[in-house]
Order: structure tokens, then C-alpha cells, then sequence
């Protein structure tokens, strides 16, 4: 019956746009956590010896979602920015440029080697070894095979979806990718992840997903020098199409 249901596309919609109005726990677990907090409150201040640190009712700061049995994390960004860090630090370029990836993950970098981030949206933090340049992925501000080091992570499955307020084309993508290959050079070192599955499909407007075989199309004219494969919370060698959705991490190099 739930696999007849899940082909049902209107109740499909219904679904998905109710989830995305609750991004939080359900109102009823949302109450059962406050009173949590309140209790531990009670506790606290019944037991409050501690008279270093004033404690008022005017300064609760309630945190009621952080009491999980292991540390959360998101497991594709752990590993993919992980793995793009630790293969830029094995190449040792004298400088690094990045296109609209994880700023988290730049600034580590930055304090090992020069970076320098493009994106169409300036970030709020200021680091002296991270440099910023404005620029779209569609039309990057650099001449022809002139980037020795180059990553984009998790990037150009969102072009042309508008997620981030950029224009709607079904060929986003497509274009990213051929931007990003114009200005990687002679023996330059490119670095990307994206959503894979066992079919190119839209999920709008979070982003698209990819064979292996497309991606690779879509980078014919590179070498692939490395690919990584993340399926629920493990990293594997190799693309597995029965596993369906999960995040390829591939590591060309311009011949």
C-alpha cells in the first residue's frame, strides 16, 4: 500500500510541501522538550552553589534539540569536504581558488595555503588568507587555462534551479561545468562533488543528481584521477547504482 501511495504524484506534493513547513520536530515532541528544559532549569537553580556566575529567569537561552544519543553531523558534508581538503594539502598548489563551496571548509585551507573564493554572494566573515571575488560560476572572472588548483563542492547540481536566487535554466549545469573546465590549466588539479543516482533526475528545486556515466561525459575532456562514493554515513571506492541517492566525489586533472 506505501509503494502504491508513493506513486499517487498529488499526494506526493501534499508530503513534500508539509515537510517543508516542518523542519523542527512535531509541535506535541516540541512541548515535551521544553518541559524538559524547565525541569533541568529547576534542578539547577535548586542545586546552585556555583555563585561565580549570576543566574536569572531574564537570561534562558533555551537549547531543547541538542540532547541526541551521538553528535549530529551531517555525514556528506564531513566526508566531502574532509576529502577535498586533504587531497588539495597532498598537491601543494602555491594557491587554491574555490567556486561557492562550503566557506567552513575555505577557511581551514586558507590557513595552509592561499584561497581565494568566488561566489555571487559575498561572505559576512573576513579571514586575511581567504580572499573573495565575486563571480558566477556561468561566467567566472579568469582567462583560459589559468587556474592551477580549482574545487567546487556540492555546487553545480543547484545551477539554474533558483534555490539561491539565481535564474531558472535547465541547462545550469551543463554550462557550470564548461566554465569550470575553460579555466582549469594545463595539468591543473579540479575537484568536485554532486548528488548521485541510478538515473539523472530533478529534484526541484534542491538540486539535481547524476549517473556516474553522465558525469563523466560531462568531464570527457579531463582525467579522472580519483572518485569517492558517500551512501548513508559510509564512504565507499566505487559508484553502486542499487544503493541509489548518495554523493560522488571525483578529482580530475586537465591533460
Amino acid at each position: 500500500m506505501k509503494e502504491k501511495l508513493k506513486k499517487i504524484n498529488a499526494l506526493k506534493i501534499l508530503v513534500m510541501s508539509g515537510r517543508s513547513l516542518l523542519n523542527k520536530p512535531c509541535l506535541i515532541k516540541r512541548f515535551y522538550l521544553l518541559i524538559d528544559f524547565f525541569s533541568d532549569y529547576k534542578k539547577f537553580k535548586k542545586n546552585n552553589k556555583n555563585k561565580n556566575f549570576k543566574l536569572n529567569p531574564k537570561d534562558l537561552y533555551p537549547r531543547i534539540y541538542d540532547k541526541t544519543k551521538s553528535t549530529p553531523i551531517d555525514s556528506v558534508y564531513f566526508y566531502q569536504n574532509s576529502w577535498c581538503a586533504r587531497k588539495i594539502f597532498e598537491n601543494k598548489p602555491k594557491e587554491h581558488f574555490d567556486v561557492g563551496s562550503d566557506l567552513k571548509m575555505l577557511g581551514i585551507i586558507s590557513q595552509f595555503i592561499p584561497t581565494t573564493m568566488i561566489d555571487i554572494r559575498p561572505p559576512e566573515v573576513v579571514l586575511p588568507e581567504l580572499n573573495f571575488k565575486k563571480g558566477s560560476i556561468l561566467n567566472l572572472p579568469f582567462p583560459d587555462n589559468s587556474i592551477n588548483s580549482l574545487s567546487s563542492i556540492c555546487v553545480i547540481e543547484h545551477i539554474g534551479l533558483g534555490r539561491y536566487g539565481d535564474q531558472l535554466d535547465q541547462f545550469g549545469t551543463e554550462k557550470a561545468v564548461k566554465e569550470l573546465v575553460r579555466v582549469l590549466a594545463k595539468s591543473g588539479d579540479l575537484y568536485i562533488s554532486v548528488p548521485v543516482d541510478e538515473e539523472n533526475k530533478v529534484y526541484f528545486n534542491a538540486h539535481r543528481a547524476f549517473t556516474r556515466d553522465y558525469i563523466l561525459e560531462l568531464f570527457s575532456s579531463l582525467k579522472l584521477v580519483e572518485e569517492r562514493y558517500v551512501y548513508g554515513n559510509e564512504m565507499f571506492n566505487e559508484y553502486d547504482e542499487k544503493k541509489g541517492f548518495g554523493t560522488g566525489l571525483y578529482y580530475f586533472k586537465k591533460i
